[in-house]
């Protein structure tokens, strides 16, 4: 194994791990046919942190576990009705921060591709970006 003696990455920016397309059947929406039906709604995350603890030692404790991440989103996003996937988004952020002490910030996207749009469409998304206090 190389080691170069650094650990982390250069001062500003940070390693990351990134979950692409968890999707679950949530019931958010400002229609009452969204709360009723449900709908897809796919999430991507990019976690940020030093992951050259993790990486020195091979050691999980030292990074967030992403199965638990996906299983945590899943459980936000078939939870509790919101209105706005701005919100939904939101929730998931402050999750992830709550429940991964080792992450210094977080991305979220929120997809919701059958958006009650009345032209044709390809995707809704919104992004947030939300860093540790």
């Amino acid at each position: 194994m190389l080691s170069t003696g650094v650990s982390g990455t250069a001062p500003g920016t940070r390693d990351r791990i990134t979950l692409s397309g968890i999707t679950a059947t949530g019931f958010h929406g400002v229609f009452p046919h969204e709360r009723r039906d449900g709908q897809p709604f796919v999430v991507d995350l990019v976690l940020f942190t030093d992951l050259g603890p993790a990486a020195a030692t091979d050691d999980l404790t030292l990074t967030a576990h992403y199965g638990e991440v996906a299983e945590r989103v899943v459980q936000i996003i078939t939870g509790e009705p919101l209105n706005l996937i701005e919100a939904l988004a939101g929730r998931i952020a402050d999750s992830v921060l709550a429940s991964f002490p080792v992450l210094a910030a977080v991305e979220v996207t929120v997809h919701k591709p059958k958006a009650p749009i009345t032209v044709e469409f390809g995707d809704v998304a919104v992004t947030i970006h939300r860093e540790r206090a």
